[in-house]
């Protein structure tokens, strides 16, 4: 069985046929998928979905790019305690997705961080996994996750294409990265020399579905079924067989987010 540990389930390109895009990754051995909150207006219907399917989980958190929606409008500790309200939900697993994203700043930087900042102490709160969308913020990312967290934040660096320093940053708090179809990219050679260099057992797979299909289907809509593509190219990197890493990957994805294990 393998895991899609980052889709978007929720999103307007699943609307019409969500039940087929299901199927399609059962058939080809996604077991799992957790499904990601980016705005708390949509925290309902993403736990709906999950709720629809054993095999389906999912989070609760603000995207960067929706920081200022949350945190300008609300005092004090109110979206910190609407993170904590929403994961009551028995199918939410981890917190997120959350962080910082200074290449398109669409919320201001402070904003960005205080939102971070809430998320970070909810999930150390709720003993519930981060997960985490960085992009051109590594040194505030980092600053946050030691800052706030304290050495007792956990969780995944999603999709990642940062830079070798950052992944090893991230190893050393002990977070897990994951890797997209962005890996399968012509263009992608550091990305998969950060993947070979990066210990198995901290390894995680996704789509980010319904955006950066691998190739061969890149140009199309992404699904969890080709989070097999990225798969079976991480297992040529690493020099595995496509069931060792799908092994590797899955125990990884519960190791991280044991809540969905004890639900299965």
């Amino acid at each position: 069985m393998l895991v899609d540990s980052h889709c978007h389930l929720n999103f307007p390109e699943f609307s019409s046929d969500l039940e087929a895009v299901i199927a399609r990754a059962q058939e080809n051995g996604v077991g799992t998928m957790l499904t990601i909150n980016t705005k708390l207006s949509e925290s309902k219907e993403i736990q709906d979905i999950a709720d629809l399917y054993s095999f389906v989980f999912c989070t609760v958190g603000v995207h960067p790019h929706e920081a200022s929606q949350y945190v300008g409008g609300y005092e004090g500790d109110v979206l910190f305690s609407k993170i904590k309200s929403y994961a009551q939900h028995p199918k939410v697993v981890g917190i997120g997705e959350t962080g910082l994203d200074y290449y398109y700043n669409n919320s201001p930087r402070e904003d960005q961080i205080s939102s971070f900042s809430d998320h970070i102490r909810a999930s150390i709160d709720l003993d519930l996994p981060l997960i985490i969308h960085t992009r051109d913020a590594d040194e505030d990312t980092i600053t946050c996750l030691k800052e706030v967290g304290n050495d007792k934040a956990k969780g995944v660096f999603h999709c990642f294409s940062g830079s070798a320093e950052l992944a090893q940053r991230a190893l050393d708090l002990g977070f897990y990265i994951s890797f997209s179809g962005i890996l399968t990219f012509k263009n992608a050679d550091p990305l998969r020399q950060i993947a070979q260099n990066t210990p198995v057992n901290r390894i995680l797979v996704e789509t980010d579905a319904p955006f950066l299909a691998p190739v061969p289907y890149r140009g199309k809509r992404n699904e969890p079924a080709f989070v097999r593509c990225t798969a079976e190219l991480l297992a040529s990197i690493k020099g595995l067989s496509y069931s060792e890493i799908e092994k590797e990957t899955t125990n990884n994805f519960f190791s991280l987010f044991p809540k969905a294990r004890l639900s299965l």
